[in-house]
């Protein structure tokens, strides 16, 4: 069932949104060379429940943090640990916080130290993917209107997007209705109405879309073991156009 959000609901929505806009700036300020992926997630942690929230993925379905630390060819729901990084890693951070029971969730690919050109073009355009599917998030677009122009713009740079995972409704439950594919056909799919809340995710690969799971039940990478990049953010669906709920005001 597809559930639009009250003003009320929206604005408490808005608050853990900017709770976990803030808590991805702490950590990007925290990556560099030799910083494990558990002190992250401590950090995560510590920062959320600083600002009155709940982290959203602890005990989500027997997920063992407060944020998935993701690492190259790793694409999503990498599991912090003493995995230290290493200049040349990309990053992948992935944060959710509760609200008086209302959701925000965001993720951001993040290069440590110095990384290669191909590296910085991949962050870039997954960036401007996830930017082109939000532009589409308007009152009276179809959903596919999203994975279309995140599609284009990740293939136009000569790049593949992930199919097995995708973007979703969310509120009072983490993963809601409707499902938020990063591909597919202009003018297709659900209507896209004010009150509708949405989190857009590309994952976008440098060689194949295809994935593949690891042992742990969690982690997904790149089936041809090249690099991806991923960004999220929760968007609110208004009659003024999208509102970026997860975004930190400059």
């Amino acid at each position: 069932m597809i559930m639009r959000k009250r003003a009320e609901e929206l604005e408490k929505m808005r608050r853990a949104g900017r709770v976990v806009g803030e808590t991805l700036q702490i950590l990007q300020a925290a990556v560099k060379p030799g910083v494990t992926t558990q002190e992250l997630d401590e950090i995560a942690e510590r920062e959320i429940r600083a600002r009155g929230a709940v982290p959203s993925f602890k005990g989500y379905r027997g997920f063992p943090a407060t944020i998935c630390t993701s690492i190259n060819s790793e694409i999503v729901h990498g599991i912090p640990g003493q995995r230290a990084l290493k200049a040349g890693d990309l990053i992948k951070l992935d944060c959710g916080a509760i609200v008086e029971g209302y959701h925000g969730d965001s993720a951001v690919t993040v290069p440590v130290g110095e990384v290669s050109q191909e590296a910085l073009k991949l962050i870039e355009t997954t960036d401007r993917s996830l930017q082109a599917g939000i532009a589409e998030a308007k009152a009276g677009n179809r959903i596919h209107d999203i994975g279309a122009a995140v599609q284009t713009t990740a293939e136009g740079a000569g790049f593949s997007v992930v199919r097995e995972y995708v973007g979703h409704g969310i509120g009072r439950a983490l993963h809601e209705d409707p499902p938020v594919p990063n591909y597919g056909k202009p003018g297709t799919g659900l209507k896209l109405e004010p009150g509708l809340v949405i989190a857009i995710e590309p994952m976008v690969n440098i060689g194949t879309f295809e994935t593949r799971l690891l042992p742990d039940g969690w982690t997904v990478v790149t089936a041809d073991g090249a690099l991806s990049a991923h960004f999220e953010h929760t968007i609110a669906i208004t009659e003024n156009g999208p509102e970026v709920l997860t975004a930190v005001p400059a």
